[in-house]
């Protein structure tokens, strides 16, 4: 009996519009027209109308009634109060992981810095950015504290395209890795105070960074 391929589900379209938005492959102002989308998931315009609104809802698009969806690109008031409520999820990630990662995990991180190395070596942008989520991520998982983490990683996904553009200066790379090597001194040291402002301070120039990147001011 011959098998029918499956429909594409507004969650797998939601899934990839929100992977190419994180990559930066839609950049932020980008316009997402239902039509085309539709032909190009071959899907009717039903699916992507309410992948769209997932996305809204997420914060990854803007739509308001009657005009397109766009790429959400928040003006820079928000974007600076979204880096730092960043800045204080983040912080309070590494300082409880200070206090709470098991060995093997404190011994993980020290392992993801060491290997990032290689990146910022051979100016390696797509793969450093790629393993930084790692190392994030790792933090916020030594947390202890679920609920911590998932507002935590909200909070990040809204942030990527922005935290991404960063590493499109490579020396910046560099700065980035030496950054990280003080909060993981601080945690594999269990000082809590230490790693919640080496954290803070990362976060406070990563958005200096995109501002220089981008000339937002």
């Amino acid at each position: 009996m011959h098998q029918r391929t499956p429909r594409t589900s507004a969650e797998d379209i939601r899934q990839k519009l929100a992977d190419s938005i994180i990559c930066g492959d839609l950049a932020p102002g980008t316009a997402l027209d239902e039509t085309s989308l539709a032909n190009a998931f071959a899907v009717s315009r039903t699916p992507v109308r309410e992948a769209l609104r997932l996305l809204a809802a997420s914060g990854l698009v803007q739509q308001k009634p009657h005009t397109q969806a766009l790429v959400a690109k928040p003006d820079a008031a928000t974007l600076a109060g979204m880096f730092e409520v960043m800045g204080y999820l983040e912080a309070l990630c590494a300082g409880l992981s200070a206090i709470a990662m098991t060995a093997p995990e404190r011994d993980a991180l020290d392992r993801q810095h060491t290997m990032m190395a290689a990146d910022v070596r051979a100016g390696n942008a797509a793969g450093y950015s790629q393993a930084n989520d790692g190392f994030h991520s790792a933090i916020y998982d030594g947390a202890h504290n679920a609920y911590l983490g998932e507002l935590t990683r909200s909070t990040r996904q809204r942030l990527q395209p922005f935290r991404r553009a960063q590493f499109g200066m490579l020396e910046r790379l560099l700065r980035s890795h030496q950054e990280h090597g003080l909060i993981v001194e601080a945690i594999l040291q269990g000082d809590r105070n230490g790693a919640e402002n080496a954290m803070r301070a990362h976060i406070a120039i990563v958005e200096d960074a995109y501002r220089q990147l981008t000339h937002t001011g």
